[in-house]
């Protein structure tokens, strides 16, 4: 099996880099927050929800993005060339009038270019998930039916899963129902597409009930007649010394019947002798699914695949959709990838994937994930995924540090520092609050503790007093280390500087490193990396709830 991550805008890479008809299935669980009403969605929003809306806002606003992309879909020239259904154009034209040039329009306009490549990127017996909530999903069905309907596909259904109680979210004196699920809609590319039937576990209810018997070695059955009302071949036969009652005829052959009672699968009433079929439950394949899941839960705190990732889904949904619309070596897509749960159960069911995210954390997250998944396997696995977007030599480099509108700002520092820390640095979202302190990094000082190495990253122009400062916050987040990234290396100057901050001796490792350290960019491109005994994640998220993060410790 082989991967491809993909680090960039998606439409961009689905456009350039995704061959039409090359995907099997795809998944999508495109970002957008639910924790808003109707007010602010027609742009008129209240005290109470502007806070929650304000990543919303961030993300989806009218901008020239957005405005670029409704010329796109406007343009004659995409329809005439079929790339766009007469009912997508005129959809997006209707939806202007009615929610007007802001955020969710933004959205809509957003999603409707990336729902005609993924069409347009699938197989002809392709299948398109679509995972949302309730607050856009209706805009998001008539899109996926203009796109996908308006060009031979089909719509198959609209499954609820249910990702939490309703309890806590009615009790909140919201005035309405508790919100309990999340939607996910299924549609085709075309009337046949693969599809391998799942089934649900039976209920307790129904397995009391229907499979009342148990078996010696405790596996529960149930029995069946063996006898039929019609003759079809040798059935006429006495076994066991008993014959079918008069009118009816044995339902097998008599070679089935001895095979039966080999295995243990025939049942003998104590006075007439006559045998019954068992059906073991064990053997029972399930309740064929329908669109209602709710035998899924969500990731909750304690759950062993979590990774702290907001939208995390778990593994058992991405794995029933993967089963259901796609076969070993098939191609699985996620255009807006997060923390990689489509990849890693792809990866484990034998598919090849494609992973698209705007984001490296992102990236560096599914890296992560997947080598702590398969240890072992992991430097065969490395060998088959292709990097896409992830800069490989200074003048990509020098290109990612140099984009400058906000959504990307800090991703050449995101990509420095993780890829520095080999995906173990955990990034400092909010740098204003905590000085110039980019990320954090812990390692182990011995079994018990934790030390940290404190980071900034600059992309030119680094002086002394640029490393004075970050010594100062260094000790201010009492760090053993102050780790400098950047393009430019350690000037005169600036090597005065980390030798009057001194040395650091490390107990397990038996050496003495400089306190201050200046990495550049280029040694970074040509393999340098931390070279530290790097504390779980798990045990600094763990020491962070407790409020003791300094102090607790584990090898990798």
């Amino acid at each position: 099996m082989s991967g491809k991550l993909f680090y960039g805008d998606n439409l961009e890479v689905l456009r350039s880099k995704v061959a039409t008809d090359s995907v099997d299935l795809c998944y999508i669980d495109p970002p957008f927050n639910s924790k808003r009403n109707y007010f602010q969605i027609y742009n008129n929003q209240g005290s109470e929800d502007r806070a929650l809306a304000q990543a919303f806002v961030d993300t989806w606003e009218w901008g020239d993005e957005a405005r670029e992309g409704l010329e796109w879909i406007t343009d004659l020239a995409q329809l005439n060339s079929g790339k766009l259904t007469e009912q997508t154009v005129e959809l997006i034209k209707g939806l202007e009038k009615v929610l007007k040039r802001g955020s969710l329009f933004a959205y809509i306009v957003h999603m409707t270019l990336r729902i005609v490549e993924i069409r347009r990127v699938l197989k002809p017996n392709g299948s398109f998930y679509l995972h949302c909530d309730p607050t856009a999903s209706h805009y998001l069905k008539l899109i996926c039916d203009a796109v996908f309907c308006g060009q031979g596909g089909d719509y198959k259904n609209e499954i609820a899963w249910k990702r939490t109680s309703s309890h806590n979210d009615a009790s909140q004196g919201l005035s309405r129902y508790g919100r309990a699920h999340d939607i996910i809609f299924f549609y085709s590319k075309s009337k046949s597409p693969t599809w391998n039937l799942q089934f649900a576990d039976y209920s307790e209810a129904y397995k009391k009930q229907h499979y009342s018997n148990i078996a010696p070695d405790g596996r529960r059955y149930k029995t069946s007649d063996l006898t039929a009302a019609k003759p079809g071949g040798d059935v006429s036969y006495e076994f066991k010394g008993v014959k079918p009652p008069e009118g009816r005829f044995w339902a097998y052959s008599r070679a089935n019947m001895e095979k039966f009672d080999a295995e243990g699968r025939l049942q003998f009433a104590a006075k007439s002798g006559m045998p019954r079929l068992r059906h073991f439950l064990d053997e029972m394949p399930g309740v064929p699914l329908g669109d209602q899941w709710d035998d899924i839960p969500p990731i909750n705190s304690q759950a062993a695949e979590r990774l702290g990732y907001p939208t995390q889904k778990p593994e058992a949904l991405l794995e029933r959709i993967i089963r259901a619309s796609s076969n070993e070596g098939d191609v699985v897509l996620d255009a807006y990838c997060g923390c990689g749960t489509s990849v890693a159960v792809a990866q484990r069911l034998n598919r090849n994937w494609i992973g698209i995210d705007i984001t490296y954390q992102s990236i560096a997250l599914i890296l992560k994930r997947l080598e702590d998944t398969y240890p072992a396997e992991w430097p065969q696995i490395e060998a088959t995924i292709l990097l896409d977007g992830v800069p490989r030599d200074m003048a990509s480099a020098v290109a990612l540090a140099n984009r400058k509108d906000d959504k990307t700002r800090k991703e050449f520092e995101k990509w420095a520092l993780l890829t520095y820390s080999r995906n173990q640095a955990r990034i400092n979202e909010k740098k204003g609050a905590d000085g110039g302190i980019d990320g954090i990094a812990y390692f182990l000082i011995d079994k018990d503790t934790n030390g940290k190495a404190a980071f900034q990253v600059k992309s030119g122009g680094a002086t002394r007093n640029t490393l004075a400062a970050l010594n100062s916050d260094r000790q201010r987040v009492k760090a053993e280390f102050g780790i400098l990234i950047s393009m430019d290396a350690a000037t005169p100057s600036m090597k005065n500087e980390i030798a009057e901050a001194g040395k650091y001796k490390h107990p397990l490792l038996d050496r003495e490193d400089d306190r201050l350290q200046v990495v550049t960019v280029e040694e970074i491109l040509a393999g340098k990396r931390l070279d530290l005994p790097m504390a779980r994640v798990d045990a600094v998220k763990t020491a962070e709830a407790s409020g003791d993060a300094h102090m607790q410790g584990q090898l990798i």
